[in-house]
């Protein structure tokens, strides 16, 4: 693998100066500041993937994409970004941590189509670049690329004073992976019969974060209530979870016919968009294991129904759409990782692409 470092200043300039010459650094951008961060993200970029073909200091990242083992393999392409739940995380002093959020979504984007991680590219926006807080940033996000399976290769880092308030951070990914053109998952397999599974989530994920902040600036106590075996806040800034590992083993041993990662519009608009014309996913509600940490916000708020069924996950991360042959085998995997997996409706003839029965246990 080439290896470049990030290029050292090597030219004096001399130059006529006055005592109202205006510098970079003084506009709030600091060059040096940036070059030393660089040189602590290289080593959190290090890999031992012989398809990274070079690291930091290029302008662009070489990968190599020859995959013999697959007949027709497909680019799958996404970009990301954690939300407002970034905001959350800095306000309290954990803006770290939202490395794992990050990647974990746009890795679950990926893979519900059937596809394998490859990489991951980051952009980090700030006000001022505080040396630490985003080498701690990048450490983290690159951790979780590789607890995943991938390799974070580059990305951008941009600081952008009087456009982006000090201490404020926007981050944003884009992840690549790679899929048999033979064995895409887009729900296009889906029939009658099909089984409707869940698969827990750890709690909010990266999703409904705008209406919780609202419910904080309202109720500042609220962060510090005690909500099952912790507070909140706590709960509100658990990691969002990712279902990679499990699948990728059920790709090469069970049947799938529908994948559908639970995010913004929650687990009616996301099943929408995998169910086929002429079928129907009938969802009992009844059958949600609702996260306590989802009633301590419907509570809060006195959230009506429709309204936390359209923006959260309410304790359903993924969705699986499978024969019913395969759901038993599919379960044991999940359940194998440490993912409750537990049905929750049947794929029926249907003119609406999801129709939900009963009401939520949100009491």
């Amino acid at each position: 693998m080439l290896s470049l470092s990030v290029p050292q200043p090597c030219i004096e300039i001399w130059c006529m100066t006055s005592k109202n010459a205006l510098s970079y650094e003084q506009s709030g951008v600091s060059i040096d500041t940036a070059d030393a961060a660089k040189r602590q993200m290289a080593k959190s970029l290090a890999t031992a993937n012989p398809r990274v073909m070079n690291s930091l200091g290029a302008f662009a990242s070489l990968y190599d994409f020859r995959f013999p083992e697959m007949a027709s393999p497909v680019l799958v392409v996404k970009m990301e970004e954690p939300g407002s739940k970034q905001l959350l995380a800095a306000q309290y002093g954990r803006l770290p941590a939202i490395g794992h959020d990050l990647v974990n979504h746009i890795i679950n984007d990926t893979i519900v189509m059937g596809a394998k991680p490859l990489l991951l590219q980051d952009t980090i926006i700030c006000g001022k670049l505080e040396k630490d807080v985003v080498v701690a940033l990048v450490d983290t996000i690159a951790d979780a690329c590789r607890t995943e399976g991938c390799d974070l290769v580059g990305g951008e880092t941009s600081e952008q004073p009087r456009v982006v308030p000090p201490g404020t951070y926007i981050l944003s990914a884009c992840c690549i992976g790679v899929v048999d053109r033979a064995k895409i998952i887009d729900g296009s397999k889906i029939e009658e019969g099909d089984v409707i599974l869940a698969v827990a989530s750890s709690g909010v994920h990266t999703n409904g974060y705008t209406l919780v902040r609202s419910l904080l600036d309202q109720q500042p106590g609220l962060a510090h209530q005690r909500v099952g075996d912790s507070t909140f806040l706590e709960q509100i800034l658990i990691p969002h979870r990712c279902y990679n590992h499990p699948l990728q083993q059920l790709f090469s041993e069970a049947v799938i016919h529908g994948l559908a990662h639970i995010t913004g519009g929650g687990l009616v608009d996301n099943l929408s968009r995998i169910i086929p014309q002429g079928l129907q996913a009938r969802v009992d509600l009844r059958s949600i294991e609702v996260l306590e940490i989802f009633r301590a916000i419907a509570k809060a708020g006195n959230v009506a129904q429709a309204e936390m069924l359209r923006t959260f996950n309410l304790g359903v991360g993924l969705v699986v759409v499978a024969p019913k042959s395969q759901v038993a085998s599919i379960k044991e995997c999940f359940e194998s990782f440490g993912h409750h997996t537990y049905p929750i409706g049947t794929i029926m003839s249907g003119d609406e692409p999801v129709s939900c029965a009963g009401s939520l246990l949100l009491q």
